[in-house]
């Protein structure tokens, strides 16, 4: 294949076993400097983390695992009905059109739910904010015990396109094994 598409992301049926794309796809300079996470319905905080500071040096990372993050959510996360996610990144010098992120959660080879999000335009060289939210799909009891009981097998691939061309691709493991 010679592109990877939103097209082609949407048919995946399982997490990649690879990325794909490398590092240097993305050429507008985004980069992620804020992510929460919250139930809305209760308003509490989830996740929290920041990454802003402003004066530090850029180095350029070449390393692929900055570009998984592991999550230990426990068992009642399984039972949230609604997330908010917000999310602050920085533009480069370059004008982004129609940012997309299509985010695929699975577990083993079983497609949970697919997020499609869009954002039209952002202005080179801003700090912008993007809040999204999750319908959080209904898992059946006997699915909630196999993703308990199998820590790290439930994953996602966040592909993040403009116009259509893959960016960054991120992933993410999922524990939801009780908190200690």
């Amino acid at each position: 294949m010679d592109e990877i598409n939103p097209e082609y992301v949407s048919t995946l049926t399982e997490a990649a076993d690879r990325f794909l794309c490398p590092l240097s796809a993305n050429i507008y300079g985004i980069e992620f400097v804020y992510f929460k996470v919250r139930d809305l319905e209760s308003g509490t905080v989830l996740f929290e983390v920041t990454n802003e500071d402003e004066e530090e040096s850029r180095e350029v990372i070449e390393d692929d695992s900055i570009r998984t993050i592991k999550y230990h959510l426990g068992p009642d996360f399984l039972n949230l009905t609604a997330l908010g996610s917000t999310i602050g990144f920085k533009v480069g010098g370059k004008e982004v059109r129609n940012f997309r992120m299509i985010e695929r959660h699975y577990f083993r080879s079983t497609l949970l739910k697919s997020f499609d999000f869009n954002l039209e335009f952002c202005i080179p060289g801003t700090r912008n904010t993007w809040e999204v939210i999750y319908e959080m799909p209904s898992i059946p009891e006997n699915l909630k015990a196999e993703m308990i009981a199998a820590p790290w097998e439930t994953k996602s691939d966040s592909f993040y396109f403009v116009e259509n061309k893959l960016i960054m691709h991120n992933k993410a493991e999922y524990n939801y094994s009780p908190l200690s």
